[in-house]
């Protein structure tokens, strides 16, 4: 098969890609391999704040428990922000750890009571068990708003890559179900469709990457098994994306998801609501979650958590939490 032309990468991110082991195809081996690597300490990133950390776990109706991680400012309004963070790995890899650093930037820029949660991962559990679970954490959120200090009018659903799919997920089901109110979702190089058909995922295919065509499918694979696709697990398939709150979608020109995140951001307008849509040229997938300190991924997240900034500020005009982004 042809190889398709490819946007070229960003220099800067292009050189620190070579620095990284990269293949093209992910299996059950190789798999196990990267699910032994443990997840950078939290602490790391704390940054300014002095910040209290809880863990605890929730069970699900199967009488599975699925722990919690909840970082909250030692010192906060009452009524603070939450950023429900949903981790990336292609639903068959990561913890509620994974990509920590990106929702404790808002923690420290907002004094937002983040909460993570280890949903169940693929093959080992599959269908719409994985966004079943992030449902559930969603609803004990709500339910547990006072004793978290949050206000439930501002509970941010976000999340990288299939974490990003997975708050989309969520966020259809809360409109659906009349469930949790969701204030705003952030959709990081969003995992949106199992289908794995458009250009920029034939174009990212037979090569070493960080996420490739052929991981994509063997992602989708391990999580769909013999289910059958539904919206809230593949969101690219809901008929109708009206009715959603503000939305954010990011993802770079040089990877698998740009065209189907491009295509959820287009379709939301096309319904009558608000998405910012970035597409950061010469990036590839999850650029800024890997290599935090390059230019390009700098401003990737300066320019989310303005947006960010802008949002909680639209929601609570008389917000006293941290200063706007400068």
């Amino acid at each position: 098969m042809m190889t398709l032309p490819r946007p070229a990468l960003d220099p800067e991110l292009s050189d620190l890609l070579t620095t990284m082991p990269l293949t093209t195809t992910l299996t059950p081996d190789l798999l196990a391999q990267i699910r032994q690597y443990p997840s950078t300490p939290p602490e790391t990133f704390y940054g300014r704040r002095t910040v209290q950390r809880r863990e605890l776990t929730i069970p699900t109706p199967d009488g599975t428990h699925l722990p919690l991680s909840i970082f909250s400012p030692a010192a906060s309004d009452a009524a603070a922000p939450c950023i429900y963070w949903l981790h990336g790995g292609g639903m068959v890899m990561g913890d509620r750890l994974s990509q920590i650093d990106i929702p404790l930037e808002w923690l420290e820029e907002f004094g937002a009571v983040v909460v993570s949660i280890d949903y169940r991962l693929a093959p080992e559990a599959n269908g719409s068990t994985l966004v079943d679970d992030c449902y559930l954490g969603l609803r004990w959120i709500a339910d547990h708003a006072d004793e978290l200090g949050i206000d439930p009018t501002r509970i941010i659903v976000a999340g990288t890559s299939a974490g990003g799919g997975l708050a989309a997920g969520i966020t259809l089901m809360a409109r659906d179900h009349h469930g949790p109110s969701i204030a705003a979702q952030i959709l990081i190089c969003p995992m949106l469709d199992h289908r794995n058909t458009t250009v920029s995922s034939h174009q990212y295919a037979g090569d070493p990457g960080i996420w490739t065509r052929e991981k994509n499918q063997f992602a989708w694979q391990s999580v769909l098994g013999q289910a059958t696709p539904n919206p809230y697990l593949s969101p690219a398939l809901a008929d109708d994306l009206s009715g959603l709150p503000a939305t954010y979608i990011d993802a770079g020109t040089a990877e698998v998801f740009r065209d189907e995140d491009v295509t959820y951001a287009t379709r939301i307008w096309s319904a009558g609501g608000q998405a910012a849509l970035h597409i950061w040229p010469g990036a590839f997938h999850g650029f800024d979650a890997v290599f935090p300190q390059a230019q390009l991924s700098r401003e990737a997240r300066h320019t989310r958590t303005t947006w960010l900034a802008r949002t909680l500020d639209q929601l609570s005009p008389a917000r006293s939490a941290a200063p706007l982004v400068s």
